[in-house]
């Protein structure tokens, strides 16, 4: 298998495979692909491997790419970011957000990844349960926006608002921690919580969480209850019925 990543905000990634090698991918992520590629969509392990990972925010199919010959498939994220591949050892795993899964090779396995505190499932913004993948094998991962890394020392502490934390590794601690300062939280238009990350290990920050796009392009959008008129509002009221469906 060999790949290329191409792009820069709206970025793709073309896979090149050989006769009997599988992808696979949630669903609604494949560009185009050759056609002597078969699909198969299933459960990705059965009916309950598909409600566990359903609940991890995944989807409760996943489709199989079979290359029944030298064949070339692409994927794309719904998202501009940044698409990350990575090639994971045996056993080796990364903790990932729900939306950040794009495709990998069949013998990666995506499942549920419980939170070591119910604080930070209930306050972190991403619900008590996150996704695993593990190796062997390659797998690719898009996040929102550029792409910083930080490796952390044992014991070194960083600050996150929990929508930029997109990719970790596990040895990562991840808490929640109330913002200090009744100015601060009244005022200070970050929330009461903050993810609190201590290492040893490596982490992937986004600078454009899809929540923020979101609240953002909200906030031009007319009140749907309203009869606006014009170009404007049907363009607004388009966009507010897509956001809406999501």
């Amino acid at each position: 298998m060999e790949y290329k990543v191409a792009g820069t905000t709206m970025q793709t990634v073309s896979i090149d495979l050989n006769p009997g090698e599988v992808l696979y991918s949630q669903t609604n992520t494949m560009a185009w692909m050759s056609d002597n590629v078969r699909m198969d969509t299933n459960t990705g392990g059965g009916f309950f491997a598909g409600i566990k990972r359903s609940m991890s925010g995944g989807s409760l199919f996943v489709t199989d790419f079979t290359a029944e010959g030298p064949a070339r498939i692409a994927f794309a994220p719904r998202f501009p970011g940044s698409i990350l591949p990575f090639t994971l050892e045996p056993g080796q795993s990364l903790i990932c957000r729900k939306e950040t899964f794009l495709c990998a090779q069949k013998s990666v396995t995506l499942e549920i990844a419980m939170q070591q505190r119910m604080g930070a499932g209930f306050f972190g913004g991403e619900g008590f349960i996150l996704q695993r993948v593990t190796g062997p094998g390659t797998v690719f991962l898009d996040l929102s926006g550029e792409v910083v890394v930080e490796d952390l020392n044992p014991g070194q502490r960083l600050l996150v608002h929990a929508g930029h934390v997109g990719i970790q590794t596990p040895g990562i601690d991840f808490n929640i921690q109330m913002v200090k300062g009744f100015r601060n939280v009244i005022f200070g238009g970050e929330g009461l919580f903050l993810a609190h990350l201590t290492g040893p290990g490596r982490v992937w920050l986004q600078s454009m969480p899809i929540l923020n796009l979101a609240e953002e392009i909200g906030r031009y959008l007319p009140n749907r209850e309203s009869s606006s008129a014009g170009a404007g509002g049907v363009i607004g009221s388009v966009v507010g019925g897509i956001l809406d469906s999501r």
